[in-house]
């Protein structure tokens, strides 16, 4: 994993991104400037065009979650999804042929060449549909423990990551009773730093149980480290492998004097920038489907198409959150709070379909443009549930220390939450969001929210 910008990427999908720039620029120039009379003269030109295609074209594909590290997606879904990254892609290339000033005799030539570029990034996604990644891109990792810390690690590291190849569990002489499976032990009859070298492993995941009476082998861990060996704790590999800060592996001590964290004025004014364009943007242009969506809830249900809610936002601040109304007028006649949850019958017909299309949230944008939420935040809670939450679950009142967001991290990690069980998972995301956040992993956050919404996960 590398942390760019304080969010932390896999290798190969740094190397994927590069590789697509890479091959879009070098087609477009390498099939235009072949036929032009003025090669020179036109790479000066066309160099930085082909960069903004490249960038534009890789928005695409990562909306569409080309260079998600992990998914479920078949191959052909894959192959649907690779068909319209082609589709969406003929626009950019249009208009990159429109505003590129080149001669009347070139205008073809340079059209050959875009026509190449949208073919052979075609022809790039199928291949890297079937390829495998290569030895090099792998990841050997050892996990120093045998209990149930360490048997958390593994389970994680087979489920989130399949470029890691897990060479084992290395036990502690004060862990008496693994609750790994014997077949990932290791032999103890060789030192930590032997294994580690007869085995050339690229990490070692510190998850001992126990940690005093000398149970941390800080000598040859020191050693590993010395030699080029990633040496980290749980509460660090579950950060950047996940994207989670998690609840059973931190303290306060991490959390205060870790990194991250840092809500200067600078970051605040560069995000309120932010949201103020985006907001307004979005507002226009989804402004036709809102007006559509109004409508239709008029004509169903009748009453009103919006839905004021109190909910908690930036310190503890009580606002009204603004959304389409997608339930009866009626769904809570008795007065008590309630999650909403899957096949809810308080939903209407119209409030099924929004709500998949996350239509019912677009309303909160007018909450971006006043200062009470930004484009990207953790979810805003209604004060019943911050309570019951804050009495229940540690840590859970550090969310309120950014404002709350129209989507965020844990929208698009983790499905939509019923339960108190599910607001704790959902905290780890956040908390994450709260350390690492700037304008970087927002966007990071914006694409990934149109793949949610392509793919219509989440939303009840």
């Amino acid at each position: 994993m590398v942390k760019v910008l304080g969010h932390y990427f896999h290798r190969r999908t740094l190397m994927q991104m590069g590789f697509d720039l890479g091959l879009i620029v070098i087609t477009l120039l390498g099939v235009t400037l072949l036929q032009v009379e003025q090669p020179l003269g036109v790479a000066v030109h066309l160099l930085g065009w082909a960069i903004l295609l490249g960038l534009g074209i890789l928005v695409v594909y990562g909306g569409l979650g080309f260079y998600q590290r992990v998914h479920n997606r078949t191959r052909g879904q894959t192959h649907a999804r690779t068909a319209l990254g082609f589709f969406l892609s003929i626009p950019l290339v249009f208009l990159t042929w429109q505003v590129v000033s080149v001669g009347s005799n070139d205008r073809a030539i340079l059209a050959s060449g875009l026509l190449s570029v949208l073919i052979v990034s075609l022809l790039n996604r199928i291949y890297v549909t079937y390829v495998t990644p290569s030895e090099s891109m792998r990841q050997r990792v050892l996990i120093l423990g045998s209990g149930k810390s360490a048997r958390s690690v593994g389970k994680s590291l087979k489920k989130s990551d399949p470029n890691v190849d897990l060479v084992g569990y290395f036990a502690s002489p004060n862990e008496s009773k693994p609750e790994v499976s014997a077949w990932g032990l290791l032999a103890t009859n060789k030192s930590l730093a032997d294994t580690v070298a007869d085995e050339k492993v690229d990490e070692i995941v510190v998850a001992l149980t126990e940690r005093r009476g000398g149970s941390m082998p800080l000598r040859e861990l020191l050693d590993c480290k010395l030699q080029g060996v990633r040496v980290v704790d749980v509460a660090t590999h579950f950060e950047k492998t996940l994207g989670q800060i998690r609840l059973d592996s931190v303290s306060a001590g991490w959390l205060i004097f870790g990194d991250g964290f840092g809500h200067g004025w600078v970051r605040a004014a560069v995000k309120r920038a932010f949201d103020i364009v985006c907001a307004t943007i979005l507002i226009l242009v989804t402004l036709p489907i809102m007006l559509i969506t109004g409508v239709l809830i008029l004509l169903e249900s009748g009453g009103p198409m919006l839905y004021l809610q109190p909910r908690v936002g930036l310190n503890g601040r009580v606002f009204n959150v603004v959304k389409f109304r997608s339930m009866r007028t009626d769904a809570e006649l008795d007065g008590t709070p309630r999650w909403a949850t899957a096949g809810d019958d308080r939903v209407t017909r119209v409030g099924r379909f929004i709500r998949k299309l996350r239509i019912d949230e677009l309303p909160q944008l007018f909450s971006v443009l006043d200062g009470a939420m930004s484009l990207v935040g953790p979810r805003p809670e209604r004060p019943f549930f911050v309570d019951k939450l804050t009495q229940e679950i540690p840590f859970f009142a550090v969310r309120q220390s950014v404002k709350p967001g129209v989507t965020g991290w844990a929208q698009v990690r983790y499905q939509y939450g019923a339960s108190v069980e599910d607001a704790a998972e959902k905290l780890q995301y956040d908390l994450y969001y709260v350390k690492n956040h700037n304008l970087f992993l927002d966007i990071i956050i914006l694409f990934e929210t149109v793949s949610v919404v392509l793919m219509r996960k989440g939303a009840q």
